[in-house]
């Protein structure tokens, strides 16, 4: 069977007259994201909806090939640059468009900081303590340190963070030296912002070629119907990965601590779920395990015998303590696909520093965002990989943010100024109530994005 993949287009199934990358940035609202932080709509420093679509593009025709041999009789696979966006701004659309009475001020303000000496860097931490810790030792008041925390943490979700002045002007006063060693002393994460990009070849790595995965006879025409993939992933990177997985037809299986994810109770609500969790989580299956535990990791290895992909983004070190490295995995299914999404990868040795998007952002040199911009593209990354590690016949892939943000600069072009010819998006859920949007979209107690692929029998 001969099979094609149709050429990206600008709008897909959005019915606008977008004419290409500034009118897509524009129209569906990477603009207004982009730009929560500066106060208005801005354009991203780079072509991302561009970048997204290439890469899903080459994803489909991975995918298509797949189904292809699987006997599934697909002919043609088409996405668009518009359908890129909308799954960039996935989450934040989600947010905006809930019943949900939770009130999210969106203030205008957040990092890079600068030091005294004029460098540019990002910190981070995932522990409150380490932030009160880092404060402390550059004599920032608790009262202060404690009412910024919250902002910090939110920045990932409202892509803004309104920080106290006192902070900013606390790192503009003092060197970089002296930061940087605030830092060490407290273990917060400091990176400084790289003064050129860096690209890195390639975004995954395949390896283990050769086994395969059991021939399942598929029940529905998507390229991976019929086979089943366990997850076990936080934050967006993973879990963007198993959910395009999971539109392209395969079973996820989400494995989640006992009492469910604590993202799941994030506000704003949209049911009985967090709105932006269900844009990343909506349709897996859920089983609650407590991993650090014997009997939940034989609960693991006992669901991985059906599994054809096990897929995680545990930190450095953690499948080791865990006895869930791929070796384990295969023993209790030999030829799985084991998929890890890391942070830095191999890129900053076996004890990297926190991994999130935007220290990655700041060392990779990528144009500054509190958009999560890597997350996403790193999430589209590690989906490529593995659908390719299934064509191959693989047993294991690795894909990183930084790796993902070395493709980005890699591809990474600037549109010419033009006039735009459509009104620029500065109302998420005007969006999502629009009609022209409508075949992109899904209404469910709050409006998420669909699938970015159209497949053709």
């Amino acid at each position: 069977m001969s099979t094609a993949l149709d050429t990206v287009t600008v709008a897909g199934p959005v019915d606008l007259p977008l004419a290409g990358e500034l009118d897509v940035q524009a129209a569906c609202g990477i603009m207004h994201v982009h730009g929560r932080r500066s106060g208005g709509p801005t354009r991203l420093g780079l072509d991302y909806a561009s970048i997204l679509a290439a890469e899903l593009a080459d994803l489909g025709t991975v995918a298509l090939k797949l189904a292809n041999s699987r006997g599934i009789p697909l002919r043609g696979v088409s996405t668009s640059l518009a359908q890129a966006a909308l799954l960039a701004i996935s989450q934040y659309l989600a947010a905006a468009t809930t019943d949900d009475d939770h009130e999210e001020p969106l203030v205008p303000g957040g990092p890079p900081f600068r030091s005294a000496d004029g460098v540019f860097f990002e910190i981070e931490t995932l522990d409150p303590a380490v932030w009160q810790r880092f404060w402390a030792g550059l004599g920032v008041d608790e009262r202060t340190t404690s009412r910024s925390w919250l902002p910090f943490m939110q920045r990932f979700a409202t892509a803004t963070c309104p920080l106290p002045p006192r902070l900013p002007e606390t790192l503009a006063a003092r060197p970089i030296a002296e930061i940087e060693d605030a830092a060490v002393r407290s273990g917060m994460t400091l990176v400084r912002v790289a003064d050129r990009p860096i690209e890195i070849s390639p975004a995954f790595v395949v390896s283990g070629d050769g086994r395969g995965y059991r021939p399942v006879r598929p029940v529905e025409p998507l390229p991976l119907s019929g086979l089943v993939v366990l997850e076990s992933c936080r934050r967006v990177q993973g879990p963007l990965a198993g959910h395009l997985l999971r539109l392209l037809g395969a079973t996820v299986l989400r494995i989640e601590p006992p009492g469910g994810d604590p993202l799941r109770w994030v506000p704003p609500i949209a049911g009985r779920t967090s709105a932006r969790f269900r844009a990343l989580n909506d349709g897996k299956e859920v089983v609650e395990i407590d991993l650090s535990t014997p009997e939940g990791r034989n609960h693991l290895l006992e669901l991985a015998v059906g599994a054809d992909v096990f897929l995680h983004n545990w930190a450095p070190g953690k499948a080791g303590r865990w006895s869930l490295r791929a070796l384990d995995l295969a023993r209790a299914r030999p030829g799985i696909l084991y998929a890890h999404a890391s942070g830095w990868g191999t890129g900053l040795g076996p004890e990297p520093p926190v991994g999130t998007d935007f220290v990655v952002q700041a060392h990779a040199g990528v144009p500054s965002s509190l958009m999560t911009i890597v997350d996403v593209f790193g999430g589209i990354v590690c989906a490529h990989g593995i659908v390719t590690g299934l064509a191959r016949g693989a047993t294991r892939v690795d894909s990183s943010l930084l790796s993902a943000a070395g493709r980005l600069n890699a591809g990474a072009r600037r549109s010419c100024d033009r006039p735009l010819t459509v009104p620029v998006c500065d109302d998420l859920a005007a969006l999502g109530a629009d009609p022209r949007f409508s075949r992109a979209l899904i209404h469910t107690g709050c409006v998420l994005v669909g699938s970015p692929w159209e497949f053709r029998s």
